[in-house]
């Protein structure tokens, strides 16, 4: 991203996007000098191998993690996120009986950027798992890769949704595109918000996925324009047939096996492929993760996850069947990790400045051992003060 001018245009359009200037920073090329814990560079994106990472605290490595997401490719992988893939199958059993039952029930859910029925799609899987089986949950995303991956974008108190795609033999290719906030916005509301939105609209989200199966070339792994997150007009861009075309001819894929996971900046142009196999039924659980400071995509019952949730925690803990820092890992994808907004006359800060949290009150009924009724009239109380 350049640096900003007085001169600069205070808003971005379709008829001011140039596509030389995309090109021209799309033509870099990244060295390994520029991510040195990575294990390799393929096609310009770093992998990461999570069994060869000392720390998932390492500020050495969060931040090359931060720098890459932004200024660099805006993209990375981790090879073995799951190096146990135990957890994956179990969602992945659980998962399909969910768009079993779905799909008998309305036919399926549509897509944002493809044919209704042509992807077999899950809304809110994170509730959807949790509340289906809260032991699998805690497993799944009682992952610390992915937890510091999220940190080194976001920041803490982070705010995890996630949605289930499949995509079939035979389904096509989406069109490229950039994605939530402003990549959800039609092409005349994104041109009127001011053009530093355009720039803050990235740093809001982070975009994620966990294959849950070998994912190939020929199963349509996700098309990436490494760099194009740089491109500041991106958000007016995407539409344009020309940046299309030019995405279609400079994109490039990476395989990925299960346990696998790949994550970029949600301003990187992006594109589901082509599923062109025979037989394999490519499974992803799109992750897009939210800062604190932004507004999640998805409506999700926090409260009800973490009730259904304690039980297995305490389980999983006194059995050391998870590490503190797994637990805490699940817990960040489960519960409000932050006090606003809330109702201050009733809701006071609680000894500082902000008011507690759904993750505290589940920290603090791990550590005191609470019984589930406490922990369900906390939360009830708590809810109850934030309430206008």
């Amino acid at each position: 991203m350049k640096d900003l001018h007085v001169s600069d245009p205070a808003y971005f359009s379709e008829n001011q996007c140039d596509l030389d200037e995309l090109k021209a920073l799309t033509a870099q090329r990244l060295d390994a000098a520029d991510a040195p814990l990575a294990v390799e560079i393929q096609k310009n994106i770093p992998i990461y191998d999570v069994q060869k990472l000392n720390s998932f605290v390492d500020p050495a490595l969060l931040g090359e993690w931060a720098h890459g997401l932004r200024w660099g490719a805006g993209i990375l992988v981790l090879r073995n996120a799951y190096p146990d893939t135990t957890p994956i199958d179990e969602a992945t059993l659980i998962y399909n009986q969910i768009i079993e039952r779905e799909t008998q029930a309305s036919g399926g859910g549509a897509d944002h950027f493809a044919k209704a029925g042509s992807n077999a799609r899950i809304w809110n899987s994170l509730q959807k798992l949790c509340m289906a089986d809260p032991g699998v949950f805690a497993r799944y995303f009682g992952n610390c890769a992915i937890d510091a991956v999220c940190r080194a974008w976001l920041g803490p108190n982070y705010q995890m949704t996630a949605q289930v795609n499949v995509v079939r033999p035979g389904g096509q290719a989406q069109q490229a595109h950039r994605d939530y906030h402003l990549g959800f916005q039609t092409a005349e509301i994104s041109a009127t918000y001011p053009a530093h939105v355009h720039d803050l609209s990235s740093v809001l989200t982070l975009q994620g996925g966990i294959a849950h199966g070998d994912t190939p070339l020929e199963s349509g792994p996700t098309k990436l324009l490494p760099f194009s997150q740089s491109y500041r007009p991106g958000y007016a861009a995407w539409r344009r047939n020309d940046f299309r075309s030019y995405f279609e001819e400079a994109q490039v894929q990476i395989p990925l096996q299960k346990g696998d996971a790949l994550f970029f900046n949600p301003a990187t142009f992006h594109a589901a492929g082509a599923n062109v196999s025979t037989g394999i039924q490519r499974m992803v659980n799109l992750l897009q993760v939210s800062s604190a400071f932004g507004r999640a995509m998805e409506t999700i019952d926090r409260q009800a996850m973490c009730i259904a949730l304690f039980p297995q925690l305490q389980r999983l803990s006194a059995t050391s069947t998870l590490t503190p820092d797994q637990i805490d890992a699940a817990i960040a994808s489960c519960a409000e990790g932050y006090s606003f907004p809330t109702n201050l006359d009733r809701d006071p800060p609680a000894g500082g400045l902000a008011p507690l949290t759904q993750n505290a009150v589940l920290h603090r009924a791990l550590a005191d051992g609470w019984n589930q009724t406490k922990l369900q009239n906390a939360l009830q109380d708590l809810a109850g003060r934030q309430r206008p």
